[in-house]
């Protein structure tokens, strides 16, 4: 067996929230490792492929934070407004909508798209850079973790001990199962579309959430393509038969089904780049901590895109338990204590459970085309517009501003 060095924090999973953790940890001066089983994707990464993200003014701070965001390839686009709408596909949004302005807020933009491949690239481009931190991928990790921390066996040969292992692996992650954590799942019977349209007129920063009687269909402003100067991300969530039965039409009459669900605003539309898809669920873990584990992202807790914070609740996770591991650190402490955990769960879990809540009641209440129902909802939707604070509330969350989770969040 070949010794490595020895580290305060491993970190399994190199995905956007577990890279991000690893830097922003071995920024700070915190000895890290982080470990993941496929090869880091590479430097250049291929052609436009139609994903993108939706990064909320807190995790925007966060990536600063961590040196991630000045590495961007590509300027990100910013979202300076949101109009919120219910519908029927094939038919006008209700002019009974809600509209949300930056501007009401300050300078700062509710968020930003940015592209997957813009994303990773920053990653990869910054980790090699941090002298604190450790890249093993490809690589499988053996863990065993004891009451003084943990040692980690990969699959080259070679291990060391750390204080603190932290779970990234996604939703199946296998340190969640080890530790015998329970989850619990609820299944939509929906599936999620998520691509790019080229369209005729520009957007003007505007984000569309149209909520359809099958589930919402979100249009996301996109920085332009040397090709296409008007381009726009789409998550789009239906009937997983019907979502399967548009995924396997032609190009042209994919884009009259999304051009269905858009509206007009934006002039004639063309799918870009690769279609996407996946079955839609809500899960959240039974804890977030074990002995000398952590989970953050979508190992500890997923929610329906409804709202699009799924990236950045796991983002929220990442800051929160980076603020406790530094300062813990910084003192000579031990950042795998019991004590610091059940202050990282303290702090996340009510966030979590808050908003697997709220994308679930909003779910419940939008998907639902019964008359009644639906005159109601757009009774209330313009009720909300009319009302400036309970606006500039649920802004704040969208910016994730009303979170608790750590230093950054807050500011």
């Amino acid at each position: 067996m070949i010794a490595s060095q020895d580290v305060d924090v491993c970190v399994v999973g190199a995905g956007p929230v577990g890279a991000t953790l690893a830097a922003r940890l071995a920024g700070a001066g915190v000895r890290t490792a982080v470990v993941d089983a496929a090869r880091l994707p590479p430097m250049e990464m291929p052609a436009f492929d139609g994903r993108a993200y939706a990064i909320a003014l807190t995790s925007k701070r966060l990536l600063e934070t961590a040196g991630v965001w000045a590495r961007l390839p590509v300027d990100p686009c910013p979202i300076l407004g949101i109009r919120v709408a219910d519908g029927r596909p094939g038919e006008p949004p209700s002019p009974l909508s809600l509209h949300f302005d930056h501007a009401a807020l300050g300078d700062d933009p509710f968020g930003w798209m940015v592209e997957a491949r813009s994303l990773r690239i920053a990653l990869n481009a910054h980790l090699p850079q941090l002298g604190n931190l450790t890249v093993h991928a490809p690589a499988k990790a053996e863990v065993a973790r004891d009451a003084d921390g943990a040692t980690i066996t990969l699959s080259s040969g070679a291990s060391f001990r750390t204080r603190l292992v932290v779970g990234a692996e996604g939703r199946n992650s296998p340190l969640r199962s080890a530790a015998g954590i329970r989850v619990s799942r609820l299944d939509y019977h929906c599936m999620g579309i998520v691509g790019s349209i080229a369209h005729e007129r520009p957007h003007r920063n505007m984000a569309l959430e149209q909520f359809l009687p099958h589930g919402p269909f979100a249009q996301l402003p996109m920085p332009p393509l040397p090709e296409h100067p008007h381009v726009s991300a789409i998550v789009w969530t239906d009937k997983t038969a019907i979502a399967e039965r548009c995924l396997a039409m032609e190009n042209a009459a994919y884009g009259q089904e999304i051009a269905r669900r858009l509206g007009g605003h934006l002039g004639s539309v063309k799918p870009i780049g690769r279609r996407w898809s996946y079955p839609l669920s809500a899960m959240h873990a039974a804890r977030y901590v074990d002995t000398r584990l952590a989970l953050v992202g979508d190992a500890a807790h997923g929610i329906h895109p409804i709202a699009g914070q799924g990236l950045n609740l796991g983002f929220r996770d990442v800051d929160a338990l980076a603020e406790l591991v530094i300062a813990a650190v910084a003192l000579g402490a031990d950042p795998g204590d019991g004590a610091l955990l059940a202050r990282y769960q303290a702090k996340r879990r009510p966030d979590s459970l808050l908003m697997l809540g709220a994308t679930h009641a909003l779910e419940r209440l939008f998907a639902n085309d019964i008359a009644p129902i639906r005159i109601a909802r757009r009774l209330g939707i313009a009720t909300v517009d009319r009302m400036p604070r309970l606006k500039n509330f649920f802004a704040r969350q969208a910016m994730g501003m009303n979170s608790s989770a750590g230093a950054l969040i807050g500011r």
